[in-house]
């Protein structure tokens, strides 16, 4: 059939992986240091990857390609779960989308009751058990003052005092940068008017929590 799939320019492409992270239905591998349609069948031709292309590789065409098939990519999903929890591999704790800042409305049904983490973009990568430790059972937020280049005061204080937070947990790098964020979370703590039990732990750049 012909219908609309994304063709991506191996030329442009620099193999950063980030389309194939963007790609729910995992359509894209990373192959010889490039991103490859793997599974034309899993791509939806909605183009969740063509953002998340740096180098502006990822285009949409129309051609003969396989349909989309929706149980295939289902059935994917759930025998790699299922292979991941019979070898002991992590689960995501991500209990709600988007988890940006900047993309989080201020108001929503999973702050009702929530306990948040607030958490700078690197500690994911710096702290091996982020996920476990502290992203399980909370609603996670994330992000960067340093590249968004923001003051997330205001944008926290609206999520704190329009919802019914329980607690707040303030997850930073030892870095300098991240002190926005700590600055950010704990001024909106206080503008909100509220008394919420936080706290705050400091990863180091080799992954350990220091405080």
């Amino acid at each position: 059939m012909i219908r609309k799939i994304i063709h991506i320019d191996e030329e442009k492409c620099n193999g950063c992986g980030l389309c194939a992270e963007a790609c729910h239905e995992g359509a894209i591998d990373i192959v010889d240091g490039k991103a490859k349609l793997v599974r034309e069948h899993f791509c939806d031709g909605f183009g969740d990857c063509l953002p998340n292309c740096p180098m502006g590789a990822i285009t949409f065409e129309e051609r003969e390609a396989p349909a989309y098939d929706a149980e295939a990519v289902k059935a994917s999903r759930r025998k790699m779960q299922k292979h991941a929890a019979g070898h002991g591999c992590p689960v995501s704790r991500l209990q709600q989308w988007p988890c940006q800042i900047k993309l989080l409305p201020t108001k929503a049904p999973f702050y009702e009751g929530a306990k948040l983490l607030i958490a700078a973009d690197c500690t994911a990568y710096a702290y091996a058990n982020m996920h476990e430790e502290f992203m399980k059972g909370r609603i996670t937020l994330i992000g960067c003052p340093k590249l968004d280049a923001v003051d997330y005061t205001e944008k926290l204080t609206a999520i704190i005092s329009e919802n019914d937070i329980k607690s707040v947990t303030i997850v930073r790098m030892e870095v300098p940068c991240c002190g926005g964020l700590e600055r950010a979370a704990k001024n909106a703590l206080q503008a909100s008017g509220k008394f919420i039990p936080w706290q705050v732990v400091t990863i180091s750049r080799d992954g350990r929590i220091l405080d």
